[in-house]
């Protein structure tokens, strides 16, 4: 660190100077010192901010990561009614759709033929879904693609298919990785605690089986990214303590590849709109969010190298300001993007690989493709290459959201009237 910085935390609050100091020596944040942190104020809260960044230099350096691939989420009809998601849709609503796994295929080749690694395949939990449907989709798209990256199924739909199965976790994430599961997006997580669960997504899959999914896949070799959704309900402490759960499993299994935070998108999320709690918020402000993406950097920073900011929950420009917060990725291209979309997220289903090189370029960093383990495919020192996606011009030719939920060949049948 700069003496200047040095010389502000000596004048700084002494419990806030305390933590970063501690946080710089590489020494762990407890969860008391990190709540304490989302108090600072003034001086002190850029001093979060920049012991942040002093120590994602100092693990990843000045390089900006992302990866090129498609979001196919293959489904929204849900038996699950939880009240921060605009996506889901009853079986019985006129916008419920289902893409058949030739069409999954389809999606996934077209990505591939234009530079993609990777396809982040999640949905909704369809009544009566045949238990072995999300391996048939694995197979199938392997059969095509054998080397692009399946990432794909949250823990909430693991659990799902294990149940429509009859099998047990380890089995079935079993069945999965043979099929051509290659990592499983961390999500579903919200915030790890069952209180707050019960409030806002009732019959959600509980903290316990979120674990022991997570877990599991760990220890068979399975990596999986790691989120939270804030800005609702929560309280400062409850996130820490998520994060602090987050950094504990890390330390057992090693299998994080990354930690996001998500921003409650509140616009249509039904607990919002309905008024269903007391003190509900529309999201975290900028200075929440920014301090929870540098609080996320100062307490895994020993653990989980990278923090992913969304670019399409918190757009383009505030994703640069996040990069000087603790991040050191701006997460993928993807293409399509429904689950934010349908919640009111403003900032677009696709970013191409030549935008995200000059939001970094603009801010002094290095662009860089990654794989989905954050294996460095090629840096761009200069703006001398075009991507295959870059060369895309009209990018509604992959449609949206909106668009899919009227195509009547995609219109979601019910098993049980067929």
């Amino acid at each position: 660190m700069t003496s200047n910085v040095d010389s502000l935390l000596k004048n700084a609050d002494p419990l806030v100077a305390d933590s970063l100091n501690n946080a710089l020596s590489e020494k762990e944040i407890s969860v008391k010192e990190a709540t304490y942190l989302y108090d600072a104020r003034g001086i002190d809260f850029h001093l979060v901010g920049m012991v942040a960044d002093e120590l994602r230099k100092r693990r990843v350096g000045d390089i900006v990561t992302f990866v090129v691939n498609r979001n196919i989420n293959f489904t929204n009809v849900c038996i699950k009614q939880c009240g921060f998601c605009a996506f889901s849709r009853d079986f019985r609503e006129e916008e419920g759709y289902f893409l058949p796994i030739e069409e999954i295929v389809r999606r996934a080749k077209e990505a591939h033929s234009l530079g993609a690694t990777e396809v982040c395949i999640q949905a909704g939990l369809p009544p009566d879904m045949d238990g072995g449907f999300y391996e048939k989709i694995c197979a199938a798209i392997k059969a095509d693609i054998p080397d692009i990256h399946i990432h794909g199924f949250s823990p909430e739909e693991v659990l799902y298919g294990a149940t429509r199965s009859n099998v047990s976790i380890k089995e079935y994430l079993s069945r999965l990785k043979d099929a051509g599961i290659n990592t499983i997006p961390g999500t579903a997580a919200e915030i790890l605690d069952q209180r707050i669960r019960d409030k806002i997504s009732p019959g959600r899959i509980s903290v316990s089986d979120w674990t022991e999914i997570i877990k599991t896949a760990h220890k068979m070799g399975i990596n999986s990214t790691s989120t939270i959704m804030f800005g609702h309900v929560e309280s400062t402490e409850d996130r820490v303590r998520h994060i602090a759960k987050i950094r504990d499993i890390q330390k057992e299994t090693g299998g994080f590849t990354e930690f996001v935070p998500l921003n409650f998108i509140h616009t249509e999320a039904p607990m919002y709109t309905r008024g269903l709690h007391d003190g509900i918020k529309s999201g975290a402000s900028a200075n929440d969010v920014m301090l929870t993406h540098a609080i996320a950097r100062i307490m895994l920073n020993n653990h989980i190298d990278n923090i992913q900011m969304s670019w399409v929950k918190e757009g383009q420009k505030m994703s640069q300001l996040l990069l000087m917060w603790g991040a050191n990725d701006f997460g993928g291209t993807l293409i399509n993007e429904s689950i934010s979309t349908s919640a009111g997220a403003q900032y677009g289903q696709i970013l191409r690989p030549k935008e995200i090189r000059r939001l970094v370029r603009e801010i002094g960093r290095i662009p860089a493709q990654r794989t989905t383990t954050y294996d460095i495919i090629k840096k761009y020192d200069s703006e001398s290459s075009e991507d295959e996606l870059d060369k895309v011009e009209d990018t509604a030719r992959f449609g949206s959201y909106f668009e899919l939920v009227k195509i009547d060949k995609f219109r979601y049948k019910n098993p049980r009237s067929s």
